[in-house]
């Protein structure tokens, strides 16, 4: 048992980390000294140069209104990426990256900006071994900005031809059905569908990725992964902060757009998807649009008796009195923002017929945590008499922030008891496993851009899609204002209707 142990951690070792040599490559971030350059973008690159994934011939170029030199932007790079990277701070390592950082200022919307754009690219592009010119635009930008920049690019032929070109966007993408499709039209006129990669950092994260390998790789879950053995699915992606400083952003979106129309969305496209036919990008991207297409559309009477909406109110979270939503600094003091909504969908197709999908996501909740629930149905026996009654169902967990497991819930008897029932886990800790540390998303999804692999992006007939599912619901919360805003306390789990909507199914939120 312990030989068996010792080449078990011996393999894990072996194949840990997976690494990826990217060829010479220049980055122009839109948007360089915004917060989510500072927080996300800048420290994950780093990290991806201290772990030896970029060649001596990369560059990066920030470009920004900010009056700032190259040194200036360097130092204020650094100042972000100690205090947003995790792990040690190693000062070699800054001064090599530090090197191939450059800054452009200029205003967005203005010819002169691009102009200097195309000549510092020409002076810091090397070609790869192959000839090619790699070009990567990354839109850290308000999604009203991003069509203008395109249309400057493609004004001065940096979009494709002598360049190899390559788009990322941030989420949203657009504000509704229609500002999606003409967003893509802004996008299309410059660039090719493959050269376009919208971003939603949760495709990221190893345990999203893993829901895939887990189904299809094990047998014994592909036989009872339906309508047959599957009671519900729950899906919760709880956040205990409040909006951080960004009133005007959530103001404008909510909790629908911020969270649902893609974060939600995506995980059931996993979960509910069929096995496609490779793992090639677009056999999987085929197979999840299959799943939103088959998500039952919602109109007046279901929207209101499937769903729940709440705004936070003051509390205490973590043992710390936090103010209401309408009290954060930006907000307007009669606001009627959800911050809150539980829901439930429906997928009408041959598997999941029957099967209701329950939803939940908000602010200021007890505690941060993202977890998928699968519900098997109950056996049909009395077998064990009146514990019969008291059986808790089989629970699949895959749980994928802020730890990343995956555990199954099943049922034993208590030690020396007749017949009592005991409810017991089985858990896989992927850091107790593979001794790793959770790597930050972005890291992941920046260097399969590198390599041309769509698969983890959103592609465009789903994000229409997707806003197609819940534009009824948006339209229906603005157009009939609550009557009780706020409904939930800071700290607790949403307005007693969340668990009205399950309790009168006969069901419970879980969660671990």
């Amino acid at each position: 048992m312990k030989i068996e142990k010792k080449l078990k951690n011996q393999v894990i070792e072996s194949r840990w980390p997976e690494t990826f040599q990217v060829e010479p490559f220049t980055m122009v971030i839109f948007g360089g000294t915004g917060d989510l350059s500072k927080r996300k973008l800048l420290p994950a690159l780093f990290h991806l140069y201290q772990d030896g994934q970029f060649c001596k011939g990369f560059s990066i170029l920030g470009l920004g209104r900010s009056e700032l030199t190259d040194e200036r932007y360097r130092h204020l790079v650094k100042e972000a990426v100690q205090t947003f990277h995790e792990g040690p701070f190693d000062e070699n390592q800054w001064d090599g990256f530090s090197r191939h950082l450059f800054y452009l200022s200029g205003a967005m919307d203005q010819d002169e900006s691009y102009a200097k754009l195309c000549e510092r690219i020409d002076k810091m592009l090397i070609r790869t071994a192959q000839g090619t010119r790699e070009l990567i635009y990354y839109m850290a930008v308000p999604p009203q900005v991003a069509p203008i920049v395109v249309e400057k690019l493609e004004n001065q032929n940096l979009c494709k031809g002598d360049y190899h070109a390559k788009m990322i966007a941030e989420k949203p993408f657009g504000r509704d059905h229609s500002s999606a499709v003409q967003l893509n039209q802004y996008l299309r006129k410059a660039f090719d569908e493959n050269q376009i990669y919208r971003i939603d950092h949760y495709l990221g994260k190893e345990p999203v990725q893993n829901i895939l390998f887990f189904r299809f790789a094990n047998s014994i879950l592909e036989q009872v992964w339906n309508r047959h053995f599957i009671d519900h699915v729950q899906i919760t992606v709880a956040e205990n902060l409040g909006i951080e400083h960004r009133a005007a952003f959530y103001e404008q979106s909510g909790v629908v757009r911020d969270i649902v129309q893609n974060h939600i969305l995506q995980l059931i496209g996993l979960v509910a998807m069929e096995p496609p036919v490779g793992f090639e990008a677009e056999a999987i991207r085929d197979e999840k649009g299959k799943v939103f297409r088959s998500i039952c559309p919602m109109d007046e009477a279901p929207l209101d008796r499937y769903t729940v909406r709440g705004q936070y109110g003051p509390g205490k979270v973590n043992g710390q009195d936090v103010p209401g939503y309408r009290e954060e600094e930006g907000i307007p003091p009669g606001s009627n923002t959800p911050t809150f909504i539980a829901a439930k969908f429906h997928i009408e197709n041959w598997r999941w017929a029957g099967v209701p999908f329950y939803i939940r996501t908000g602010k200021r909740l007890p505690k941060r945590i993202t977890e998928i629930a699968i519900a098997f149905r109950k056996p049909p026996l009395r077998l064990f008499g009146q514990a019969s009654d008291h059986l808790e169902p089989n629970i699949l967990l895959l749980t994928i922030q802020p730890d990343e497991k995956i555990s199954l819930r099943f049922n034993v008897k208590f030690p020396y008891s007749t017949h009592e029932i005991y409810p017991a886990n089985m858990v896989l800790d992927y850091h107790e496993t593979f001794k790793t540390i959770a790597h930050d998303p972005y890291e992941r999804l920046l260097i399969d851009c590198m390599k041309g692999d769509l698969t983890l992006f959103a592609r465009q007939d789903s994000v229409e899609v997707m806003w197609e599912i819940v534009d009824p619901l948006i339209a229906r919360w603005e157009n009939i204002p609550p009557l009780h805003f706020p409904n939930y306390s800071a700290g607790t789990w949403g307005p007693p209707e969340a668990d009205l909507l399950m309790k009168r199914e006969g069901r419970y939120w879980i969660t671990t």
